[in-house]
């Protein structure tokens, strides 16, 4: 049964820093691809991050680049996005999801709030 198990959202002050986390199962995690999404209330999902397979490449959303980093271990079958620089309009359901043609399997999401 594949799995993806999103953590680490919370509540965090403009400028603070969270970790979330992606652990994935039941399907070979080392040849998919692996992203980040993100959708705000009365927002379209919007791609926020992406890390090929092995990890050798990564992309980001213009709003993120610079503040976001998307890591992955493949030992561990796991995804994360360290966010730093946090700013209110980041608040969001985050999610995470593989990809890999015609496969896509995506986690249930996690909520980040950054409020003062």
């Amino acid at each position: 049964q594949v799995q993806l198990v999103e953590s680490g959202g919370g509540l965090v002050q403009p400028g603070g820093s969270l970790r979330l986390s992606c652990a994935a199962s039941g399907f070979t995690f080392s040849i998919y691809a692996m992203t980040w999404y993100r959708q705000a209330p009365g927002k379209e999902r919007e791609l926020v991050a992406v890390i090929t397979s092995a990890g050798g490449s990564t992309n980001y959303a213009d709003s993120v680049k610079g503040r976001f980093t998307i890591s992955r271990d493949n030992d561990k079958n796991t995804v994360y996005l360290q966010m730093n620089s946090l700013k209110p309009e980041d608040t969001a359901v985050y999610y995470c999801a593989a990809l890999r043609r015609p496969d896509e399997y995506w986690g249930q999401g996690t909520q980040v709030t950054v409020s003062s």
